[in-house]
């Protein structure tokens, strides 16, 4: 799906150009889950789509008790999952944010999981839910071989959700998230992890991101030369391939890949490559996405920039 032309301001809302989804979502926000059935329903065949949607209506339907109502007039695959989603959610804020609910609610939401992968066996998105709340006990299984670190974490679990999809994107990042320093990890870990997991994926797969996700999860302001980094060799060298072998499968995405996109236009301006991330920043239509930029600063100032130094337009003042 092309993205639409950058009209002068940008567009925050993770639904993107997923109009059907953008609609359930309003739904949502008014109470009605009918239409999140339908949406859901659709995608048990594209799991790149099922797992994007369900985790957007889980943001929208979090602080409501739409979910619980669902389940307990409908309860089908789709509201098991959606359930899922938000309970884990909730598990996730909660121990953030070291609520005395914390332990309940992991515990609700591991029962979410379960729950919704015995009524979609096939289905990997219950399976990566989990693995969402990996990060929270540290799970320490042994590294496979070709790792120089050998970093334990939760392989098992991981390995379970390839068994179902070989390269699920959220899977993949939500695995490399358990091996961050702010979750217990290291640098050298997840620099190691997302190495040996881009270089498994095929070469115009997303997938190839993940060592600049690891990068831009490392950056340290303080660090000499901290913004030169992205011009050393070796990460230049792995955002143009990402360019020239992923990209141009990205007009045939049924919604525009927001995340995936910023990280290859803010890896491309680092690295000095204009032309480059001024054709990802087109690919983006008018869509953005928190992350990277607010690693840098904030979001809306750091794409602007970013922008402006490809010489494209962005929005005025309000």
């Amino acid at each position: 799906m092309a993205a639409e032309l950058f009209e002068g301001q940008y567009v925050w809302h993770p639904a993107a150009d997923d109009r059907v989804l953008a609609r359930v979502c309003v739904d949502v926000r008014a109470g009605r889950y009918r239409s999140a059935g339908e949406a859901l329903a659709e995608t048990r065949s594209d799991f790149a789509l099922r797992a994007h949607r369900s985790l957007v209506l889980a943001s929208e339907a979090a602080g409501t008790d739409l979910v619980e109502r669902w389940l307990a007039e409908e309860p089908t695959p789709e509201a098991a999952l959606l359930w899922a989603r938000v309970a884990v959610q909730r598990a996730m804020r909660a121990a953030d944010s070291r609520d005395e609910r914390a332990e309940a609610l992991e515990r609700i939401a591991l029962t979410a999981c379960d729950r919704a992968a015995a009524l979609t066996p096939g289905d990997p998105t219950p399976w990566v839910a989990k693995l969402t709340m990996a990060r929270l006990h540290r799970l320490r299984d042994p590294a496979p071989q070709g790792l120089l670190t050998a970093p334990p974490g939760p392989w098992r679990l991981f390995a379970h959700v390839l068994s179902l999809d070989p390269w699920h994107r959220e899977g993949h990042h939500r695995f490399l998230s358990c091996f961050f320093t702010r979750y217990g990890g290291s640098v050298n870990a997840a620099w190691d992890v997302a190495a040996f997991l881009s270089q498994r994926a095929p070469a115009d797969s997303p997938l190839r991101l993940l060592p600049l996700v690891a990068l831009v999860e490392s950056y340290n302001p303080t660090q000499l030369l901290a913004d030169r980094v992205w011009e050393q060799p070796q990460w230049r060298s792995t955002a143009l391939a990402v360019y020239h072998n992923w990209l141009p499968s990205v007009a045939g995405y049924r919604f525009t890949p927001v995340l995936d996109l910023a990280y290859l236009a803010h890896a491309l301006v680092m690295a000095q490559c204009g032309f480059e991330a001024r054709a990802v920043f087109t690919a983006m239509g008018p869509y953005a996405s928190r992350m990277p930029w607010s690693a840098f600063g904030e979001p809306a100032e750091q794409l602007s920039r970013a922008r402006r130094g490809c010489g494209l337009p962005v929005p005025g003042p309000a």
